[in-house]
């Protein structure tokens, strides 16, 4: 027996503007939302939600976890032109100039990275 990733949880000041953010991003439907917060989840049902919750501080430190983005059926400059149209913000956390990985933040500060090859291109290790 094993168990299974149900939610991935977040916070924020605004849940619903970050909860339409990553809904955008992941092409996702609302779930859930209300005074405390939403959720948001794959149109099948499979697989976890993300859960974000509302607070009343901001972010003041780095993610202790982050989610990796891979595109797909696109390329990672395409991806990357699309997620900073949306609201992502391109940050610096200490990652080495040569990175393959581009480094951002969703429209609170929670950082994100989206990964050189696409998902057809990562094929089994995606």
């Amino acid at each position: 027996m094993t168990s299974r990733i149900a939610a991935i949880s977040m916070v924020a000041l605004d849940p619903q503007r970050v909860a339409e953010f990553w809904r955008s991003v992941l092409g996702w439907r609302l779930l859930l939302s209300d005074a405390t917060g939403a959720d948001i989840g794959p149109e099948d049902g499979s697989g976890p939600r993300i859960e974000i919750g509302r607070v009343s501080d901001e972010k003041v430190v780095k993610n202790r976890i982050h989610l990796d983005l891979r595109a797909d059926g696109s390329s990672q400059a395409e991806e990357l032109q699309r997620l900073l149209d949306l609201g992502a913000k391109r940050i610096d956390v200490g990652q080495p100039a040569d990175a393959t990985w581009v480094v951002l933040a969703d429209p609170e500060g929670n950082e994100f990275c989206l990964l050189l090859r696409s998902v057809q291109e990562a094929g089994d290790d995606a």
